[in-house]
């Protein structure tokens, strides 16, 4: 995104943010804050990510129809629980208020040869993303490794119905990274369909997030990144993107390896 300023890089950032609190220890207190936090004074965060059982209490704290979306995890972090299990926890996430769902594949058993694995998880997870929940599949990049894996696990992703496609849980060694990026975002594009993609794990600054919109604008198009289509998963990006924003850290600094 070399034609756009780190200040409108941050601006951008700050808009596709997937705010995230999934550390095990999470308490009441911290996604009280995390509501906080995502609404700042130069706009809110796209979303909050939060564990299940926090759901109820931040719909309670954000109210119904808030710009800030709720963004739940199922089948995390491992992906090895049964189908049914995984549709009843999406059930209660959603009866709890999420407004989207970020699942994760059983990678083990797609990584072992079992396809039809996947897409049964995503179609009965599909199943329950009625209405305006959105369906966000963690493919796990980190552990497939293959560029070949993490193609074909895109490819079963949307077609069985996600809304996005995501690299990482951020719970493995290795986390998003431009090159499993560049695979996925160039499998939405030939798949033709409307599918958004979220890298998660590992981005902490503002010069990060604008290394993977440049590679989104340059397989799709310029400006394809938008809430709708694309997000970040990130706990610790927010505060260079304030810092940036306000101004408390020089442009040359935030731009530093941009």
């Amino acid at each position: 995104m070399n034609s756009h300023s780190i200040r409108e890089t941050a601006a951008v950032a700050l808009s596709l943010l997937d705010l995230t609190n999934l550390k095990d220890d999470c308490t009441e207190a911290q996604i009280e804050a995390l509501c906080t936090r995502a609404q700042t004074p130069y706009g809110n965060s796209a979303a909050i990510c939060i564990w299940p059982r926090f759901v109820a209490q931040a719909r309670n704290i954000l109210g119904t129809g808030h710009a800030v979306r709720i963004a739940t995890v199922v089948n995390f972090p491992a992906g090895e629980m049964e189908v049914a299990d995984v549709a009843a926890e999406t059930r209660e996430a959603i009866a709890d208020g999420a407004d989207e769902i970020d699942l994760v594949i059983p990678y083990r058993k797609f990584i072992s040869g079992n396809e039809k694995a996947v897409t049964d998880m995503v179609r009965a997870v599909r199943a329950e993303c009625v209405g305006p929940v959105l369906l966000k599949v963690i493919i796990e990049t980190g552990e497939l490794k293959e560029a070949a894996l993490i193609r074909r696990a895109s490819e079963l992703a949307i077609e069985a119905g996600a809304d996005f496609i995501k690299t990482s849980t951020g719970k493995v060694a290795v986390n998003a990274t431009l090159e499993a990026a560049d695979i996925m975002i160039r499998a939405i594009r030939e798949s033709g369909r409307k599918v958004g993609f979220k890298p998660a794990g590992g981005i902490g600054s503002v010069a990060d997030a604008g290394l993977y919109l440049s590679l989104a604008e340059t397989i799709m198009a310029p400006d394809w990144a938008m809430p709708s289509t694309f997000r970040f998963g990130a706990s610790g990006l927010l505060d260079d993107i304030l810092a940036v924003l306000s101004g408390a850290l020089p442009a040359s600094a935030a731009a530093s390896g941009y």
